[in-house]
């Protein structure tokens, strides 16, 4: 992939846009901000009410497939909102076509849910590993396992260990405030520009003119994650009083809570749908 070995300075810091083994060393480079080595990065989605997450757990797959990302250990979580009202988009399977059983229902049972992620998430902690919260969606999940992990390991300086990546004003309006707080008080947290816009400084991902996506998927198994994705989509937008995502009733595709992940794995040079698909999606 063009990316893939490329140098980029974001902030004050260099990165080494890569996450595969070196041919030479056979060590892991760093992947953007994570490091596949140890690190676990959690992938957690609100699916409440807006249908963006399902093509968004499309693009995660998508990425995550590529050869130099498929080495990040990582762990999906569905269910994860906050206080906005509106009706559930149940994604059940699409997450277990996109994970397997690499995921967690927290809409099932939150509590549950939470103590089933801070078992995954301490065992990367205790192995000196970092978590890297993507949230497609609001912080009230995180909160809860923030809460669980430092009961069990209250000396954990979760400042520096657990980063917390947030792209969306409205996903904060919606988060508890008391959890927000928390998250932000207790954890490392990122707020980064909205990936619906493009030129902001992260990739914008939200794109109704994107329509001939099915021509550029190379991946055949990949290509029936995505057209589930988007049936699904098609299924649950407006509907019921859900959320009317306009960019997906016209036909296009709205991935923008990637925008986070392509943050964490430093690809913020990611510019577009297009851009996406080009580099990651299209076989050339």
């Amino acid at each position: 992939m063009k990316l893939m070995g490329s140098l980029s300075i974001i902030g004050w810091s260099l990165i080494l846009v890569a996450s595969s083994k070196s041919p030479i060393t056979g060590q892991y480079e760093m992947a953007g901000r994570l490091d596949p080595s140890k690190d676990l990065l959690l992938a957690q989605f609100d699916c409440k009410t807006d249908v963006d997450d399902l093509h968004t757990v499309a693009a995660f797959k998508s990425l995550l497939s590529q050869t130099q990302y498929s080495d990040i250990k990582h762990h999906a979580v569905a269910g994860t909102y906050g206080e906005q009202e509106g009706l559930y988009v149940p994604p059940n399977s699409l997450f277990e076509l996109a994970f397997g059983s690499n995921w967690t229902d927290a809409h099932a049972n939150f509590d549950q849910a939470v103590i089933k992620v801070k078992n995954i998430a301490s065992q990367t902690l205790a192995k000196g590993g970092n978590i890297w919260i993507a949230e497609a969606g609001q912080s009230d999940f995180s909160a809860a396992l923030v809460k669980k992990i430092l009961q069990e390991n209250p000396k954990l300086d979760a400042k520096i260990r657990i980063h917390i990546v947030q792209h969306s004003e409205w996903n904060e309006e919606v988060t508890n405030k008391e959890n927000l707080a928390y998250v932000k008080k207790n954890c490392k947290y990122h707020k980064i520009a909205d990936g619906n816009a493009v030129g902001n400084g992260t990739p914008g991902f939200r794109t109704e003119s994107f329509t001939d996506w099915e021509e550029k998927i190379g991946d055949k198994q990949l290509l029936t994650l995505w057209q589930h994705a988007v049936e699904l989509g098609n299924r649950y937008n407006g509907k019921e009083n859900r959320y009317n995502n306009e960019a997906i009733t016209k036909g296009g595709l709205d991935f923008s809570d990637l925008s986070e992940t392509c943050w964490i794995l430093g690809l913020e040079n990611i510019s577009d749908t297009k851009d996406f698909f080009n580099t990651f999606l299209t076989i050339n």
